[in-house]
């Protein structure tokens, strides 16, 4: 062991030469110990304190494998928001692993006694806490390089790295669950034939099980629940190296040309409130990482519903969540981030600042520039929904988009909210310079129905969460299609059928960045449940032997037409060049007419034809020429026939595709063109003029 003085400490644990150095940061700290651990025996060193405020140390001959955490010595004051306490053993901040000798990750004690602030809580959290592992950072990546697929041209495809392979049969079981198995060839060749161009992962930053869930043999099944931002969730892993096989699912997806991309929880920890477990960030300088109650120092701001928030502008905070970026982005070779309640990230000094501290790092780091940055636009806190105001280079979860669509298709919306969502959104991201990929158009995602719930049931079904069915959206602009729950009745399904395939066939013929949730391309339901987040079961996992085949064809053909037509990815809004392009796009009802402004709102019109001119096409393949496009859309119960506007012109349009008869395809009667209730039919006509 070789002791160093050590100034500006690269934090974490890092090999170097023949030893480890490793840098932890405190500023209240008086001693801060390293605690190697060998089985159950604990070496304490003590670290040297440099002129930047934090502690480094360089120790010899320690292995990858080696276990490791801080302890720290310093001022016990809760009101004024210290909380150093010796007693609690606190795992790395930048550690690349962790493990527990406790099954559940429990040395959970509370940070302090309850109703007793005045003394620390005693008791060595050690015995059963998590600890940090040192690692062995090497890996072969060969000739590995990201896609770069432009953002105008992605498919999103937002899934569970535990839930979409669990029941997998082409999975081998001991695979199933893990990163190995979500880039398995059985994984990667559908997500390949369905045209996703991107993994969005609910979260893998390691993160803890809530103790009241755990009593209850419950799980936080969606991860919202982070304490290690540079460490791989190692439940996901079928090896007991998880930084390595994560690297390796990353390496697979890449030569698929699958991009992966990150949901990441940097607005809060699972340090929780005043009452919750001390794991590292509380320990170690708990004023610098959270916003404190100004009011009461003992407790917290919560802006994010989960009993604490990351004070993303203080310099450490902010550093922290810097580093952890570019750590996945240049070692983990992720392509991308969607960033949990967005909206804190830019609370500067308790407002939403779009030029705040975090926009600011993020837009001028070199590594960042190159990636996907896609916000959750809300929090909890004031004014705390932010939809459209991020900065340029940003795209957005589009809930507008999500509830015009789902009103349309049950046949309770207005054309007009319809209308915007499906040409980009403008009247919401416009501003400040954004074209439509700022728009993440979806109609389900994790949080809420799945596609198929959102047709099959009028209410929340959520007695298996254990909060007396009283969690969850209770605004889910859902209809059941006129039975609730499982149904035998054939006109039901058949509606149900209908309003799947047309929901879909909206968001991915629609301007902006189509997003799916993983499972609805095989009719994937969650019984009614509307907040699975600690449903770890079959309620959350995907039913692959019950797919519906048919409805993953449809799919394919969908992305295979956003992929073969640029007029579907657009980079410049569609009137955005009105001069010169004054018949660049248009709206009709379905007997041809020109709609005019009373129109969109008038009630009980389910129908609308959308026309977009080929000609003069901006894509990211440059402007180019396509074939013109007449999407007709029939929300109603009924059976519509459309005539092709005399604007537009009858002559050479055919059917490409209809969501309720994919064969139906060929030359069609301009002045008659049947369209089945909760329908989209998309008819092409080839340019003459390209």
């Amino acid at each position: 062991m070789d002791r160093m003085q050590l100034r500006g400490t690269r934090l974490g644990a890092h090999v170097e030469a023949n030893s480890v150095v490793f840098g932890v940061r405190s500023d209240p700290a008086e001693t801060v110990w390293l605690c190697l651990f060998d089985g159950t025996e604990e070496r304490r060193i003590e670290m040297t304190r440099s002129a930047d405020g934090t502690f480094g140390v360089a120790v010899d001959d320690v292995p990858p494998g080696t276990r490791y955490g801080y302890r720290v010595e310093g001022p016990w004051d809760p009101v004024n928001g210290l909380r150093c306490n010796p007693a609690k053993l606190l795992v790395d901040p930048y550690g690349r692993l962790f493990d527990s000798p406790d099954p559940d990750g429990y040395g959970l004690l509370p940070a302090a006694i309850a109703a007793d602030l005045h003394r620390p809580d005693p008791r060595d959290s050690a015995p059963a806490g998590h600890r940090s592992v040192v690692i062995d950072p090497h890996f072969d990546w060969g000739d590995d390089a990201p896609p770069a697929i432009p953002m105008s041209d992605s498919v999103l495809y937002e899934t569970h790295v535990r839930g979409m392979t669990a029941l997998h049969p082409g999975v081998p079981e001991e695979l199933r669950g893990t990163y190995a198995g979500l880039a398995h060839p059985a994984v990667i060749d559908h997500l390949r034939h369905i045209g996703v161009t991107a993994v969005e992962l609910l979260p893998v930053h390691q993160f803890l099980h809530d103790r009241f869930l755990v009593d209850q043999g419950l799980s936080n099944y969606w991860g919202y629940n982070t304490f290690g931002y540079f460490a791989p969730h190692a439940e996901y892993a079928a090896t007991a190296d998880p930084v390595g096989e994560f690297k390796g699912m990353v390496k697979l997806l890449h030569a698929a040309g699958i991009e992966v991309i990150l949901d990441v929880v940097y607005n809060h920890t699972a340090e929780g409130t005043h009452l919750g477990p001390t794991l590292n960030l509380r320990g170690l300088d708990n004023p610098a990482y959270y916003r404190l109650d100004p009011h009461n120092r003992a407790h917290y701001l919560d802006w994010t519903g989960t009993g604490n928030t990351v004070d993303v502008s203080h310099p450490a905070a902010l550093t922290l969540v810097m580093d952890s970026l570019r750590y996945w982005t240049e070692e983990m070779h992720v392509d991308g981030f969607r960033f949990d309640l967005a909206a804190t990230l830019g609370r500067t000094h308790g407002d939403f600042d779009p030029l705040g501290a975090f926009f600011g790092a993020v837009a001028q780091d070199p590594t960042l520039a190159r990636i996907k940055l896609i916000a959750e636009p809300w929090d909890v806190g004031p004014s705390g929904y932010r939809l459209g105001d991020f900065p340029r280079g940003w795209s957005e979860w589009n809930d507008r988009y999500r509830d015009a669509a789902r009103d349309f298709w049950k046949t309770a919306g207005s054309r007009g909210p319809f209308g915007t969502a499906v040409t980009g959104s403008s009247p919401i991201f416009e501003g400040g310079g954004r074209t439509p990929v700022a728009s993440i158009n979806f109609v389900a995602s994790h949080d809420g129905f799945t596609a198929r719930d959102v047709v099959s049931y009028d209410h929340r079904h959520n007695e298996a969460n254990g909060e007396g069915n009283d969690d969850g959206h209770r605004d889910n602009r859902s209809w059941n299609s006129g039975v609730e729950g499982p149904t035998a009745d054939p006109v039901v399904l058949e509606i149900r059928r209908r309003r799947v395939r047309a929901m879909l066939t909206t968001v991915l013929l629609s301007q902006g960045v189509p997003m799916l949730l993983g499972g609805d391309e095989i009719g994937r339901t969650q019984q009614g449940n509307n907040n699975a987040y600690n449903q770890d079961n079959r309620i959350s996992w995907f039913d692959w032997e019950d797919a519906d085949h048919e409805l993953i064809e449809l799919v394919a053909r969908l992305t295979s037409l956003r992929s073969d037509h640029p007029t579907f990815r657009r980079t410049a809004w569609l009137h955005e060049h009105a001069d010169e392009l004054h018949d660049l796009v248009g709206w009709y009802g379905k007997d041809g007419s020109e709609l005019t402004a009373p129109d969109w709102e008038r009630p009980g019109e389910p129908t609308l034809a959308l026309y977009l001119a080929g000609r003069l096409v901006h894509s990211s393949e440059g402007t180019v020429a396509d074939d013109d496009v007449l999407l007709l859309f029939n929300g109603g119960p009924d059976d519509a026939v459309f005539t092709v506007a005399t604007a537009v012109g009858g002559s050479g349009w055919e059917v490409e595709l209809d969501s309720t008869a994919p064969d139906r395809s060929g030359p069609i009667d301009p002045k008659a063109i049947p369209v089945a209730a909760f329908t989209t039919t998309l008819l092409l006509r080839p340019r003459t003029d390209a």
